[in-house]
């Protein structure tokens, strides 16, 4: 068995099985759920560090649209004062890439633990001290199959990604520099980020849609997890600006 196996498959496929008979009324939907919350928890510092320097890149476009407008002329000039504006306010623009990079093998993980399914073959795979239930119920909340396609899960799915995206939304350049030379890429960045607020749902409720409802379920989660990791994160970093500005 490879590494992938070993590593991410087998342990998430153990943890989902010990969840199913640990959680009362023994659905699969609620062990997936607490699941993905597990995960989330585990990777909060990081998602945590990630949304604070999505914030802070937000807070210096000021800062930057100077620079741009400064050095419009001279590309090496510029990217060596944008380094070192990062550094001085402490901000790394690809933090923010670091937990989809992340998740991302988590996800396929589940993708091909649900796709496998949990039959006998499978549920040999299972550590010792992880009870063998012998059969998994499917259906959520009495009503949805998890191990087909759901069309009302993906819409939800798609739904919930457009509220946590538009969270995360670049806003347009300040009024101050608005129109100038050095505004011109971040409006367009800012125009290209409202299209993705729109394209993305679009996408995840086309390709969860296609997919086993228990991934969708998944995705569900993993969205309004973030939805509440983000208004926590950005509710403190006002809190403590605020606290700043009165110790001042």
């Amino acid at each position: 068995m490879g590494i992938f196996h070993t590593v991410l498959y087998q342990p998430i496929f153990n943890l989902l099985v010990f969840l199913y008979g640990f959680i009362p009324g023994e659905e699969i939907g609620f062990a997936i759920i607490a699941l993905t919350i597990l995960i989330k928890l585990l990777l909060w510092p990081l998602m945590s560090k990630s949304l604070k320097s999505q914030k802070a890149l937000q807070n210096i476009q000021p800062k930057v649209e100077e620079l741009k407008e400064k050095y419009s002329d001279d590309r090496e000039r510029l990217a060596k004062e944008m380094m070192e504006l990062y550094q001085r306010e402490k901000v790394n623009p690809l933090s923010s890439c670091l937990p989809v990079i992340v998740q991302l093998p988590i996800l396929i993980a589940l993708y091909r633990v649900l796709l496998n399914g949990f039959g006998t073959e499978t549920l040999t795979q299972l550590y010792t001290f992880v009870p063998n239930p012998e059969f998994i119920n499917y259906v959520f909340l009495g009503a949805i199959d998890l191990s087909v396609p759901s069309i009302y899960l993906a819409v939800l799915a798609g739904y919930f990604q457009f509220m946590q995206t538009r969270m995360l939304m670049s806003r347009r350049p300040p009024k101050q520099v608005r129109g100038k030379k050095g505004a011109k890429d971040e409006g367009m960045l800012a125009s290209m980020n409202k299209s993705m607020m729109y394209f993305m749902p679009a996408i995840t409720v086309v390709i969860g849609a296609s997919l086993p409802a228990g991934l969708t379920v998944y995705w569900v989660t993993v969205n309004i997890v973030s939805i509440l990791q983000q208004q926590f994160v950005f509710s403190k970093i006002k809190k403590d600006k605020v606290e700043v500005v009165v110790a001042e």
